[in-house]
């Protein structure tokens, strides 16, 4: 995942990083990879107190994309030691199945179950995963140094989205079924630092390089629905912009201490006939706005935060999403110091979330709870509080995601987006056999 990557999205790491040289979580937020300067980690997501790692490999060095689809076995590795190949691996057999070489570096990799997208400096690679043949080629894109760039995860609705310019924030929207182009975004002023679909592939959520307005927009229209202010005071780095499963949250962290929830609730109407005093001062304001400068008039019309985390930690680089384990909200926040923290979310006030687990990346997913639950002993007695109590390991019939062999779990309703025609099955020899050596 790059800078600013969400959901399924990721982030590179430089600095204060040790041993970690990136991290993602996967489409469905259900897994989260990390790259290593002796290998990468494979983390499965359904449990609060345990982190189970799935998978681990060493025989790539400084690993600094590592991209898994879904909880399938198929993972994309690319390394430091070789950044122009693409190497695509099926680790439960511990085969590859291709690998690929590009005319420059390759920035980050974004999948769903129909397309594999590759981000280059100035231009686009979309193959078709199934059989991993390139579809299409996009040269001469817009100067994009991070590899900024967001692919829907529903597959039949498989929108790609990356910077329409290099100077302001612009989002080109790309059909990767259809492969044309669907339409170009006036989103911000300032260039494009976040961008990343809900899980339909139907709203599209971006920030700029300002880092202090995070706007929504519908797909494929273009139309914005939401604008959400994160902060006024200063400008931030945005490191991760994610949507929850149901589309209800938006989440966004950055280089400070704070991690910003947002709700999306029905788009916000007042009443003509709502006689109370905060419904006639709401009717002042909206008159007023009318009449003052477009910036003033904005940021009246601003939502804040519906949640917020305070981080203990501020400088790092880190990926946040929204997920549901154990059948709670929870948000997870991924650290460039080789920590996954857990909160609870509560989906009816909002407020402080809080800190319910701390997990160690670097040692094989060990958790640090004695001193966490000191700090827990003391947190005020709330709604996210009372659900703060340890709970048992779920049964995998309760268990939102999917299988480790891409398949639905016992008695789960899937989602009718994610069905594909003739659907991808990881683990079957027919449907990824090994693939030549090709060079785009």
């Amino acid at each position: 995942m790059e800078t600013g990557g969400s959901g399924a999205e990721g982030t590179g790491l430089e600095g204060p990083a040790g041993d970690m040289c990136c991290l993602s979580y996967n489409q469905d937020c259900m897994s989260l990879a990390i790259g290593l300067r002796n290998g990468y980690k494979l983390f499965s997501l359904c449990s609060v107190e345990q982190l189970d790692m799935v998978h681990e490999s060493s025989e790539i060095s400084d690993v600094y994309i590592v991209e898994r689809l879904f909880s399938s076995s198929l993972v994309v590795v690319v390394s430091h030691t070789k950044p122009r190949q693409m190497n695509v691996f099926h680790f439960k057999k511990g085969t590859e199945i291709c690998n690929y070489n590009y005319s420059g570096n390759i920035l980050s990799i974004r999948l769903n179950r129909q397309r594999l997208v590759v981000c280059l400096e100035e231009s686009i690679y979309i193959h078709n995963i199934k059989d991993m043949k390139l579809l299409k080629t996009l040269l001469d894109t817009p100067r994009n140094a991070s590899g900024l760039c967001a692919l829907s995860i529903n597959h039949s609705n498989s929108y790609l989205a990356l910077p329409g310019s290099s100077s302001v924030g612009e989002v080109m929207l790309y059909d990767a079924n259809s492969l044309k182009t669907e339409c170009t975004i006036p989103a911000h002023d300032s260039p494009l630092a976040a961008i990343a679909f809900n899980s339909t592939g139907t709203k599209l959520a971006s920030a700029s390089e300002k880092g202090t307005v995070i706007r929504v927009f519908s797909i494929p229209e273009g139309q914005r629905l939401y604008e959400f202010r994160r902060g006024m005071k200063r400008y931030v780095n945005i490191s991760s912009l994610v949507f929850s499963m149901d589309s209800q949250f938006l989440c966004a962290s950055s280089n400070t201490e704070t991690v910003h929830v947002f709700k999306l609730e029905q788009l916000f109407e007042r009443s003509e006939d709502n006689s109370s005093w905060s419904g006639y001062v709401g009717k002042m304001f909206m008159a007023a706005s009318n009449y003052l400068p477009t910036q003033v008039s904005d940021m009246m019309n601003q939502d804040r935060a519906f949640a917020t985390v305070r981080l203990n930690f501020s400088g790092q680089r880190n990926t946040c999403t929204l997920v549901t384990i154990q059948k709670l909200p929870r948000l997870l926040v991924a650290s460039s110091s080789g920590h996954l923290y857990i909160y609870n979310l509560d989906p009816q006030d909002g407020g402080e979330c809080v800190l319910i687990k701390k997990h160690s990346l670097l040692d094989s997913g060990k958790s640090e709870s004695d001193r966490e639950g000191e700090t827990l002993s003391s947190a005020p007695v709330s709604y996210a509080a009372t659900l703060a109590r340890p709970s048992t390991a779920p049964s995998p019939s309760t268990v939102t995601g999917y299988s480790e062999d891409g398949g639905a779990m016992r008695g789960e309703l899937l989602p009718e987006h994610e069905f594909a025609v003739g659907p991808v099955r990881l683990d079957d020899e027919k449907e990824f056999p090994p693939v030549s050596i090709q060079s785009p």
